[in-house]
């Protein structure tokens, strides 16, 4: 997997990158095998979200850089847009 984002927005032009996004909330959870993030950032209504093998130490009121693309999530039979992270790096 490549880690530069702009090599890999050129790649998916679906992939949207953003840098120094503040993080206002940031929820670790078990999910199987893995830890589900859930992270809110200021300015954005939408949650992203991210597995990993392991928890991160807080992300709450860093400043992030995000590749991401938009997915629909369907909870309850309610369809809810979120943001599927592919790479994050503190900023």
């Amino acid at each position: 997997m490549q880690s530069d984002p702009k090599k890999l927005v050129e790649k998916n032009r679906n992939l949207t990158h953003s840098e120094l996004m503040k993080v206002v909330s940031h929820v670790q959870r078990e999910q199987g095998d893995w830890i589900l993030h859930s992270l809110m950032v200021e300015g954005c209504d939408v949650p992203f979200k991210f597995k990993r093998k392991g928890n991160y130490q807080s992300l709450k009121g860093a400043r992030v850089n995000m590749t991401y693309y938009s997915e629909q999530e369907t909870v309850a039979g309610m369809n809810f847009e979120v943001m599927k992270v592919v790479r994050i790096k503190r900023g």
